[in-house]
């Protein structure tokens, strides 16, 4: 345990968790979109429902989904923010089966019309776990630099993308391999101990059989 699990985190708002942990998971879903987004329908279960407002969660799961992190002075302002960007951003309430009572599912749509769907809980202390990615399963804490990458489920794919890491230096501290049907489209969540620059995912993209990569640097 280090001193900050103590304290908290360096954020902007009364709550780690509603507040600082909510900014986390909007942040997460601004990186996976890989585009400015035009909006969003953000569902909120659980505690969040109930107490939300009160502690921030909206403000701040806005903000992050327009790429504010939780120490950022504009979460106060970020909804008024987003309806001056032309961002339509539209909150709902509802339940998520077995999910942490601290969880949000955000639909955001970028400007390009390019769509996603990330859900997320806010597990204490500003620390989040996203769950879900698109329908997929996945554990990502974003305390690690991580990567993920959409391939087509065939055999060496796991392989040639692992033994690149390790020609760059980069030791795997974690790996999850998500797929919905056998031989059709899986997703690696490959945590590293090291952070890696942006330029790793366009090298990843031109192997053989994967479609897209993702880098969330640790937030």
């Amino acid at each position: 345990m280090h001193v900050f699990d103590m304290i908290g985190p360096v954020m902007i708002g009364p709550s780690s968790s509603h507040t600082a942990g909510a900014a986390r998971i909007g942040m997460a879903a601004h990186v996976f979109l890989k585009e400015p987004p035009k909006k969003a329908v953000i569902t909120l279960c659980g505690s969040f429902a109930k107490t939300g407002r009160g502690h921030g969660t909206d403000r701040a799961l806005a903000a992050g989904i327009m790429g504010m992190l939780p120490d950022d002075v504009r979460i106060r302002d970020s909804l008024q923010l987003a309806k001056e960007a032309g961002i339509g951003i539209e909150f709902r309430q509802g339940e998520a089966d077995g999910a942490h009572p601290n969880t949000a599912i955000l639909q955001v749509e970028g400007v390009s019309g390019r769509c996603i769907t990330v859900e997320g809980a806010s597990v204490g202390g500003g620390s989040i776990c996203i769950t879900r990615l698109n329908g997929m399963p996945v554990e990502i804490s974003g305390e690690n630099t991580t990567l993920l990458v959409l391939h087509e489920d065939v055999p060496g794919v796991i392989a040639s993308v692992t033994n690149f890491l390790a020609a760059c230096g980069h030791n795997i501290a974690a790996f999850r391999m998500s797929r919905h049907e056998k031989g059709e489209l899986a997703l690696m969540s490959i945590e590293l101990d090291s952070d890696a620059p942006d330029s790793i995912c366009p090298a990843i993209e031109n192997f053989a059989h994967v479609e897209s990569c993702t880098l969330l640097h640790a937030l």
